[in-house]
């Protein structure tokens, strides 16, 4: 009981930091129709200048500020002379936004240098509670924690606000919110920026999770969350999150238990839905 109750919980952790990823390209695959494979970089970035500013001030959660902050402003830069050229063109957004995503990687080392960098929790959140035979660690629980309190408040953000309304709308029918006499411009920047933002801070979140952080994290972590948003169904928040702790779970259970294809679970499961449902367990965009 205790070996299965640690595995999930470190399987959770893991899925919400994929979500966190994961979900900022739902949100602009669903509003933008945009492959942003550069997506993974700002994941990167916000973990080294989260982890930067944490060790300089001292502060973990000014570190995570700042990692928001530095996603939004990659956002922005990434959206308006990256992006935009090349709406309604996927062959050309995935050439761009790898090469973005390359030039992100290498700017890390040039900053930062080519090595690891170790990453540790604040002492608040280090160390575990006991509960009978069962050891819960504080910062895995802070981690899901993190990933709910995001989730539930970019599901109240789409379905119980002004601007979620137009978001929405702008999914359905670009040309009609258009139309209406709103900027959907400025709807896919704030788009843009809120899922760079997530994945910055999925970044810093990660980095005292694993104890060191690299310049090509951003890669791995975006296949991985590519895997997601095909397992969710391309544009589907909900799916995401959903797909997201399922790849969370089958990668923590796998690597105790069948750690040779522990590596290889996701492709494998990814195969599976898109044979049985082409669309993704939950559908298209939602």
């Amino acid at each position: 009981m205790e070996l299965l109750f640690n595995l999930t919980l470190n399987g959770l952790a893991t899925g919400m930091l994929i979500f966190l990823l994961a979900a900022g390209l739902t949100l602009i695959f669903g509003l933008m129709d945009v492959l942003n494979f550069a997506h993974g970089g700002l994941f990167a970035w916000g973990a080294y200048s989260g982890i930067w500013i944490y060790t300089t001030t001292g502060s973990f959660l000014i570190g995570i500020l700042g990692a928001i902050i530095t996603g939004f402003l990659l956002g922005i830069i990434t959206e308006r002379w990256i992006i935009k050229p090349v709406y309604g063109n996927h062959v050309q957004q995935i050439l761009i936004t790898l090469g973005l995503m390359l030039v992100l990687s290498e700017m890390l080392k040039v900053i930062w240098g080519p090595n690891q960098l170790t990453a540790n929790p604040p002492e608040y959140l280090q160390g575990s509670w006991e509960i009978g035979s069962m050891i819960i660690i504080k910062y895995r629980v802070f981690i899901i924690l993190v990933g709910f309190l995001v989730f539930t408040g970019i599901q109240y953000l789409l379905k119980n606000t002004k601007i979620g309304l137009v978001v929405r709308a702008g999914v359905m029918n670009k040309e009609m919110v258009q139309a209406l006499g709103i900027n959907i411009k400025k709807v896919f920047m704030f788009v843009f920026m809120i899922g760079s933002g997530m994945a910055a801070l999925g970044g810093v979140l990660f980095g005292p999770y694993s104890g060191v952080i690299h310049a090509g994290m951003g890669m791995e972590f975006a296949i991985l969350a590519f895997i997601v948003v095909v397992i969710g169904g391309m544009g589907n928040f909900k799916g995401s999150v959903m797909a997201a702790i399922l790849v969370g779970l089958s990668g923590s259970f796998m690597a105790y238990y069948v750690p040779e294809l522990s590596l290889a679970v996701n492709m494998l499961l990814m195969a599976v839905v898109l044979i049985v449902k082409p669309q993704g367990l939950f559908g298209g965009k939602g």
